[in-house]
Parts: structure tokens; sequence; C-alpha cells
């Protein structure tokens, strides 16, 4: 079967401006709805907000006193004390009590004393007019343009409207999105089992859930309708439907891909027209942007992508802004920063780039290590601090170069995180969960480049911290040789982790009677490796020499994998039959390990950074008997030495 190809990408903007002006020519907008003010939370003015009555009412008293008129006072002084009758000349009064007619000033209280026979007041302190008095309008003037159309009510916006007795402001009627998921693979995510999961028969859907949780953040109301099979008849009478249950916008998810069949395309053509299909935007490359029309109504309609981070991505680019259009306001924009990422970051030329990056304060310098680029990765963004754009005519990041950074976190949570560059280990999660419980202001960010890319990156001052296990083939002895040959001029303490197992991760029962290193290089084997530079991939290839083994004789050697659980994972797919990898990643999976024998694992720290609060409260943790209860209940772990300095490097030594 012929296939679509994408034959023009237009740009995000110009495929969003097309879009925008054929909407304004045929859509009819949502409108507008007067609403209780109770409910008006969150919701956006569509009218400018008059005021109903001033604030104050009238003129009140500002303290606790006296009521008087300021020109009877003007004779006050410390040496002509002045004598006020009280209920003719002087009134008491709370703060917030209206005046007494024929009262222009409040003294207070603290300003009088009462005199012996308890009918008059004394003071020593001459009123000015108006003092201490909340005048009538103060705060709002009855008639005056309260807030503008456009603005989002807030508390402080919810506060104003009551004090001006506006208790149905006008705001915009929320955009009902009919979101349709479509695929005749996909189920319910309730009704995904693990069993079907695991043989590749369905697929869990959860992209509505996400998307229908950014479509209400954006001043949208979700109307999740059923799934949907991958047939152009089936589709239209979807989209029919939703467009006579009253949606306003139509968003289906999935089926917008350049496939041997593109369903979602079709079944807009027979409705409507196809705008766009194909944007110059990575993730999010395959959107589709549309117009239907329904028994003489006409409606915008969408086709995200099925893979969760260009489904998000494309609605960012696309369905929020129409959604702020229609609520006549600004789209919401994030914080920008300055960032210096740690390694290049290619890009393709012709494609703008949504990179999602992890951040760390290092001194007065932030620095980003990026996350992988997947777009079925959604975790790439639920882990992420911050997104680099890159432009579309550009070929990609310099390492070292700052660039612009938008912020999905705020400042104060990137400033209180501790970077960890260096090898992985599935204690690292551990660590930032009982971290942030000690201390909330505090987190672990961890970026997995192994153990030599971490003290790389310490040489460089990009991280807090690295984690290593490097083996010194020749001594035996982890870490110590490659500090002094990498870290050179930079003082750091070698704090001890945890010992852990590495091994041979393998299948339930061990269906290639793996054994050792040797059993690699058999036909029936297939391994699945770690990246070099990795503590995991130095202590295979010391194994691999000390037996004579050639590296190219191994099936999947130049196969990588950046963490143990990858490793695992690869194994549980049958992607492969072995990786090296540590004991808990084997038992998190439930898959059987075949020891090795134990390695050392500690965290390399600069001693500029030893007092840090943060790293402080990380050893406070790491020595901790519910680290070492939880550790130790992952398996393979030995953490009787958590916490422990074992060595302290001058930055000298030869």
């Amino acid at each position: 079967m012929e296939r679509n190809v994408y034959l023009t990408l237009q740009s995000p903007e110009e495929a969003r401006q097309l879009w925008f002006t054929r909407i304004s020519e045929r859509v009819q907008e949502p409108g507008s709805e007067s609403v209780p003010l109770e409910k008006a939370a969150h919701r956006v003015l569509s009218q400018p907000a008059e005021a109903l009555r001033s604030s104050p009412a009238f003129h009140g008293a500002a303290m606790d006193g006296i009521a008087v008129r300021a020109e009877s006072t003007f004779s006050a002084s410390p040496r002509t004390p002045l004598s006020l009758e009280i209920g003719r000349e002087a009134f008491w009064i709370n703060t917030g009590q209206p005046l007494p007619k024929g009262c222009d000033a409040v003294i207070m209280v603290e300003d009088v004393r009462v005199a012996e026979d308890g009918k008059t007041v004394i003071t020593e302190k001459a009123a000015f007019p108006w003092q201490h008095v909340r005048k009538l309008g103060e705060d709002i003037v009855a008639t005056e343009i309260l807030l503008a159309p456009g603005v989002e009510i807030g508390a402080y916006e919810l506060g104003a409207l009551a004090a001006a007795g506006v208790l149905t402001p006008s705001v915009f009627r929320k955009a009902k999105v009919a979101v349709i998921p479509t695929g005749s693979e996909i189920v319910p995510l309730a009704q995904a089992s693990e069993e079907d999961l695991a043989l590749g028969k369905v697929l869990p859907e959860f992209n509505s859930l996400v998307l229908s949780t950014l479509i209400s953040d954006a001043g949208g109301e979700t109307d999740l309708r059923p799934i949907t099979p991958d047939d152009p008849k089936a589709l239209v009478e979807a989209i029919s439907r939703a467009a006579l249950d009253g949606a306003d916008v139509v968003l289906l998810i999935a089926g917008s891909s350049a496939g041997s069949r593109d369903f979602s395309a079709e079944a807009i053509q027979r409705l409507g027209e196809v705008l766009v299909h194909g944007v110059a935007v990575m993730p999010g490359k395959p959107a589709m942007l549309g117009l239907v029309s329904v028994e003489g109504r006409t409606l915008p309609v969408m086709g995200a992508p099925g893979y969760p981070v260009s489904a998000i991505i494309a609605v960012e680019e696309f369905l929020l802004p129409l959604l702020a259009f229609w609520q006549k306001r600004r789209p919401k924009t994030r914080e920008r920063i300055d960032v210096v990422p740690c390694t290049p970051l290619p890009s393709r030329p012709g494609m703008e780039e949504r990179i999602r990056v992890r951040l760390g304060m290092v001194d007065e310098t932030c620095f980003a290590v990026p996350l992988p680029r997947g777009a079925g990765t959604v975790t790439s963004l639920s882990r992420a601090d911050a997104i680099i754009p890159v432009a579309r005519d550009c070929e990609g990041l310099d390492a070292n170069v700052p660039v612009r950074a938008e912020l999905l976190r705020s400042r104060s949570q990137i400033a209180g995180s501790l970077l960890i560059i260096g090898s992985h280990d599935n204690t690292l999660e551990l660590i930032d969960s009982l971290l942030r419980q000690v201390e909330p202001r505090f987190s672990l960010t961890s970026a997995h480049v192994g153990s030599l890319g971490g003290l790389l990156a310490l040489k460089r001052g990009q991280c807090h911290l690295a984690g290593s296990h490097l083996l010194d083939e020749a001594s035996g002895v982890y870490n110590r040789a490659a500090i002094r040959e990498h870290l050179k001029g930079v003082p750091v303490m070698l704090v001890h982790l945890a010992q852990r197992e590495q091994g041979f991760v393998v299948m339930p029962g061990n269906p290639k009677g793996i054994k050792d290193v040797s059993d690699l290089v058999r036909d029936d084997v297939t391994f699945i490796n770690r990246q070099r530079g990795s503590g995991t991939r130095v202590l295979l290839d010391y194994e691999l020499q000390r037996k004579g083994i050639a590296f190219g004789k191994i099936r999947g050697y130049r196969d990588e994998e950046y963490t143990h659980m990858n490793v695992a994972a690869a194994v549980l797919s049958g992607r492969a039959d072995t990786g090296l990898g540590v004991r808990a990643a084997a038992c998190a999976l439930h898959l059987d390990f075949v020891p090795l024998g134990p390695e050392e694992y500690d965290l390399v720290i600069p001693l500029r950074f030893a007092e840090d609060e943060r790293i402080q409260t990380l050893l406070e943790v790491i020595r901790s008997q519910v680290f070492r209860d939880k550790v130790t209940a992952m398996g393979g772990y030995d953490v009787s030495a958590s916490g422990e300095i074992l060595w302290t490097y001058d930055g000298k030594e030869a």
C-alpha cells in the first residue's frame, strides 16, 4: 500500500497562523457567560469588570481611638492640653466603624487619656483632616474599571471583585474539547493486562489523561470520548457525534503519522479539509490541523501524534494557544534562563527541536544535561527541569556555550538541587526521595554518563558530585587511580555509598546456561553492553582481557545502554540474552542473576562543597538506618559502611 509522506513541513508559527486565520474566518467562538463569584476562580474575564460600589462605602476609622473634627483640635499641644467632651466633641470609635457625622479625623487611643470625671478626654496632639481615616472610595470608586478583559481570576482578583460588589462576573465560556483516542490496538488504561502488554497485543491509552490535564490548566473543558478504531467511517462518526454534542474543537490522538494509511486525515477530509499535515518541530512532527463541518457548523480539529512527548508538544504548540486566543489573552509562557550544556547537543537542520534537560546550579552557572530525546519517553518530560529550543536552521548547540532554556520548575527548586553526574546506580532515586523528605528544599538530580564522564564533569566544574566505580586493573582498588589521573588540581573526598554485586542479568531459569564471560562468545548468546566510560564497561573489559577474550567475538558488544535498569529491560524484552549489571536491577524486574563479584560504588565530592548544607544533608541520608534498610531490601547491596569517608585527595598526589 502506498505510504503517505510529508511533502512540505511548515514551521510551528506558520502552521499556527494559517490555522488561526481560517478559524477566525469560519468558526464561531465559544462566547461568554456570567458565573457566580464563588465559581469564578481561574476563569478569564470576557468583559471589563466595573465596580458596582465604592470600597469603603463610607468614611471609616483606620485606628481605635476617638473621632473628632480636626479643626477643633488645632490648639492641642503638650503645653496646652485640650479637653474634649465625650459624646459631643469626641466619640469613641473602633477600627472599621463609620465616622460620626461632622467628624473628619481619628486620634489614636494611645494619644488620649480620660479625665477623672469620666466625661471628657484629654489630648496633647492636634489632629489633621482625615488623619487615621479610610475615606469613602479610597480603594475602589463605583463605576471604575476594576479588571480588564483577558485577566485570569485568582485569589487576589476574587477579593477585588467581592469588595466592588461584582458577584457575577462575565467570563469566557470554557471551550469544550472533545478528546478522541484512536487506534485498534489501544485499550483503556485500567483494562491493559500485564500479560497482554508483555506480548505486545495492546497498548495502554494514557495520552488522554495527560492532554486533558493540559487542556484544563489552559482554561478548557475536556469531553473524553470512547476509543475509536482505525476506520475512516468510525472516525467520521466519532467526530460528527462530538460536534453534535457541543464540542468547540476536536482533538484526535494518534492516527496523524505518515503511515501506510492515514485514517485521521481521511476522516477529516470527508468532513472538511486538512490545512496542515506535518510540522517542522521535533518531537511533534506528525501534527495535523484542519477544519470540519457538521450540520452547518464548522469547528477546528487537530490530530496529535501517538507518542506521548510528540502529543504533548503538539498540543502545547497549537491547541493551548488556540484556547488562549479564544480567551483574548496571551498563552502562558515559561521563565527563561541561560544554561550551559555539559555536552554537545546535535540537531537536525530544517527542524525545530525541543531538547529536554536536567539542570544543576554549580556556583553561579546553571549546567544542563540532556535527557533521552525519544518521542515515546514521557519520563523525559516528567524528569526534565527545562526545555532548550533549537532553531530550525541550527545544526546543534555546542558544549560549554550558554543558551536560553525554558524552565519547567522554579528557580528555587533548581537552586536546591544537587547535580550528580556519573555512573548509574539504583540507589540514586531512593536518595533523592529521602533527601526531599528530610529537607523539602533539596533534591538530587542525576545524569548518567558513566563513571569517567562524571569525573571529567567534576574537573570542568559542571556538577556537585560524581558517582564512580572505576576499577584499577593493576591494584584492584576502586576509583583512587582514576581520581589521581583525571582530577589533578581538584581536591576531593571519596565517600563510600555501597558495595554491590555485579553479574549477568539473565531470564528466569537462565535458559542459556550463562556462567561467566567465556559464555559471551557463544553463537547462541546475544549481549547488551553498557556505554563507554561506565564502570561496568571497565569491569567487563578487565574480565575479558584477563581471560584473553577478544571484544569483537561478542555479539552485541557495541549495543549500549546507559543504566542497569535499561540493561535488565533489554534482557526481559528478549532483545538480549544477558547483560552485565547489578543484582538489584535483576531483582526489580524478577530476572535471575549470575554473580561475577562485588564492586565498590563511591561518591566523589569536591572539598569546596564539603560543608554545603545540601551535601551535609545528603551524607545524613546515606548514613541513616532508613536508607540502609531500604537499599538492603533491593538485593545485592552491602551498605554497612555507607557514608564513610574513604580517602581525601589534595589534588596534588601523583
